[in-house]
């Protein structure tokens, strides 16, 4: 069952059809997509994009992604309610890695239940 309406609203990112057509995408025509929390700062996840689904990102406001087990796009949060609204997009110095700026709704951003993806430290102490 989809996720009831969000009262957080969308912004579409004015990128330039030059801007889009300059970023890299490797091999199977993916590029990673760092997410970033706006207000905190904090890392949250890291999925892959391809044209379409970066498109998509810019058009809509929302995280798009392309998902390479399932050979799929899908919009962060439609089935779980933990959506992605994009505040920021940047791509890096060589075009090969974007990051998003997001306000995060719901429980957070990892499948696991963990609001970030990135909660398990490396070293001696991590458990």
């Amino acid at each position: 069952m989809p996720a009831a309406p969000s009262s957080i609203q969308s912004t579409p990112i004015a990128a330039t059809d030059e801007q889009l057509a300059g970023v890299t995408f490797n091999e199977d025509g993916l590029v990673p997509a760092i997410v970033q929390e706006e207000h905190t700062g904090r890392i949250l996840m890291m999925a892959w994009m391809n044209a379409d689904s970066l498109r998509e990102t810019m058009a809509t406001g929302r995280t798009w992604f392309w998902s390479r087990s399932r050979q799929e796009y899908w919009c962060k949060g439609e089935t779980s309610g933990d959506r992605q609204y994009v505040r920021e997009a940047y791509f890096d110095c060589d075009a090969d890695t974007l990051l998003f700026v997001v306000e995060q709704e719901g429980k957070g951003a990892c499948h696991t239940g963990e609001y970030s993806c990135f909660f398990r430290p490396f070293g001696p102490d991590a458990s």
